[in-house]
C-alpha cells in the first residue's frame, strides 16, 4: 500500500518553473536566493458590526468557506465615540494561510475567482509596499464559488495580502506574475 503525497498544482509549478525563471532573470547563484510566497493574509472589516454582532459571525463563516481554514474575529483597539465603538468590540475577521492551503487558495483565486469579477482587466501592479509584499482589494465576496449568492445578505469586500521573501517590488512582481497573477498590461494597444 503506497501513499502518494499530495502537492498543490501551484507548489509544483513554483518548484519546477518559477524558481528557474527567477534564477535566470535575476542571476541568483542558489535556488535558496529565489523569492518565495511565505503566506497569504486575508482581512475583512465588517461595516455595521457595532449594531449587529451576527455580521461578524457571518463574515467568519464565509471566510472559512473561502479559505478552508477557521478565521479569527478582530477586535477594536480603542474607543471611537463617533462610530459608537468601544474597545474590544468585534469589527472584522482575518485568516493567515501558509503551505498547501496557501497554494490552493492562490490557485482558486487566480483561475476561478478573479475571472468572475465584472469587467475584469487584470489586477493593479502598483499595490506593492516596497518590501516585496502585495495587497489586493476584492470588493465582493461573491466572486468565490464557495459563497452561495442566495444566502448573502450583505456584499462586502476583503483585503488579500501576499507576503513574499522578495527584497524588492520588482522581484515580488516577477514571482507573482510567474505564479499566474493576472496583472494589467500597462501597454497601450
Amino acid at each position: 500500500m503506497s501513499t502518494v503525497k499530495y502537492t498543490p498544482r501551484l507548489a509544483d509549478k513554483y518548484k519546477n518553473e518559477v524558481v528557474p525563471a527567477l534564477m535566470k532573470k535575476f542571476g541568483y547563484g542558489s535556488i535558496m536566493q529565489a523569492p518565495k510566497l511565505e503566506k497569504i493574509c486575508i482581512n475583512r472589516g465588517v461595516n455595521g458590526a457595532v449594531a449587529d454582532k451576527k455580521l461578524v459571525d457571518i463574515a467568519v463563516e464565509e471566510l472559512s468557506m473561502i479559505t478552508g481554514q477557521k478565521p479569527v474575529a478582530t477586535f477594536s483597539k480603542k474607543d471611537i465615540s463617533n462610530f459608537k465603538l468601544r474597545k474590544g468590540m468585534p469589527i472584522g475577521a482575518r485568516v493567515t494561510l501558509r503551505g498547501e492551503k496557501m497554494f490552493e487558495f492562490l490557485d482558486r483565486l487566480i483561475s476561478v475567482a478573479l475571472p468572475r469579477v465584472r469587467d475584469f482587466k487584470g489586477v493593479s501592479d502598483k499595490a506593492f509596499d516596497g518590501r516585496g509584499n502585495y495587497t489586493l482589494g476584492v470588493t465582493e465576496q461573491i466572486i468565490f464559488p464557495e459563497i452561495d449568492i442566495d444566502k448573502v445578505n450583505k456584499i462586502t469586500g476583503m483585503d488579500i495580502t501576499f507576503v513574499t521573501s522578495a527584497n524588492s517590488n520588482e522581484e515580488a512582481f516577477e514571482l507573482l506574475k510567474e505564479l499566474g497573477m493576472p496583472f494589467k498590461s500597462n501597454k497601450k494597444d
